[in-house]
């Protein structure tokens, strides 16, 4: 895997969530933030590289194809 997307997203994360939510009053709040931004980056946010839609629905639409595939084989 190419390191590139990964480190991207890792900025993305620092700027959105470490730098514009912290300081941190615990770790609990940290990994709630964490979790909720995971949340968004998946579910929520939309994407132009596919469509404008997230990325949730694009995996749900790639299985949907895939499975429309193996029944027509």
């Amino acid at each position: 895997m190419d390191n590139a997307l990964a480190e991207s997203i890792i900025g993305l994360f620092k700027t959105e969530v470490t730098k514009l939510l912290g300081p941190w009053k615990s770790r609990g709040q940290f990994e709630w933030e964490t979790l909720k931004w995971v949340d968004w980056y998946n579910t929520k946010r939309l994407h132009s590289a596919i469509g404008y839609i997230t990325p949730h629905e694009a995996e749900e639409i790639f299985y949907e194809t895939l499975n429309a595939n193996d029944k027509a084989a």
